[in-house]
């Protein structure tokens, strides 16, 4: 009898460590470099991964996935009053970021994925990879992955928000007119923030955000009521 209990603790010790292995391996390793990312940025994004690996999504989770502003909203199942919703912003992440993680995404095949991202690209200002066409690409190319891999997953890119500096604004205004006029051949829906945020002036408004680019109270309530019918749509 304890021979037999010895093989079952060691069988479940091994099949536990692989899958234990099977989930690592979804995420980016230290190693990663992401020419985009700055020196905070990258730093940010290392220590990020390794809290999301030690709490990794569930099935059929709905995936609020970007950058600081995403993550800022922080516990978005509280904000939505909705289950199941978890957060993968990270500060300071670019669109190459996002590509180079969606392992975790697709493999846990959610019901819902919410992309804001594209921000950072422009605001760190590598001439390589901060161009209108680069950014949109990449946000493009994000839904299609996830699409190929999961197919079920509805896919929804919410529109660049507006900043309070003049030097963005009509690269941010040409990233989401391309990714507003490649949504009916492309896996995704366009949820567009940009034009609840966005002033006569073609900058955020007054009163959304702490800093002219991440958002107060105010601004994630507007966020939220904007998109509620949405989340809430997704059980109909």
């Amino acid at each position: 009898m304890k021979i037999f209990k010895v093989i079952f603790l060691l069988s479940s010790f091994i099949v536990f460590g692989q899958e234990n292995l099977a989930i690592d391996r979804l995420y980016p390793t230290q190693e990663l470099v992401i020419k985009q990312h700055d020196d905070w940025g990258a730093g940010n994004y290392k220590k990020v991964i390794e809290e999301f690996k030690s709490n990794p999504l569930n099935y059929d989770d709905i995936v609020f996935l970007g950058n600081s502003i995403t993550a800022g909203g922080k516990d978005w199942s509280k904000r939505l009053n909705y289950p199941n919703i978890r957060n993968r912003g990270i500060g300071g992440d670019v669109t190459n970021g996002v590509l180079a993680r969606t392992d975790e995404i697709t493999y846990f095949k959610p019901k819902a994925v919410f992309l804001l991202i594209g921000i950072n690209d422009l605001w760190n200002n590598n001439d390589t990879y901060s161009s209108s066409e680069y950014i949109a690409n990449n946000i493009k190319k994000i839904a299609q992955i996830i699409n190929v891999q999961t197919p079920k997953t509805k896919i929804y890119i919410q529109t660049v928000l507006p900043t309070d500096k003049e030097k963005h604004k009509n690269n941010i205004l040409k990233i989401n007119e391309i990714i507003k006029a490649n949504e009916k051949e492309n896996p995704y829906q366009i949820i567009d923030l940009y034009s609840i945020f966005v002033n006569e002036n073609g900058l955020i408004k007054s009163g959304l955000s702490t800093d002219g680019i991440h958002l107060n109270e105010k601004g994630y309530d507007t966020w939220v009521e904007f998109i509620k019918p949405i989340v809430y749509s997704l059980n109909l």
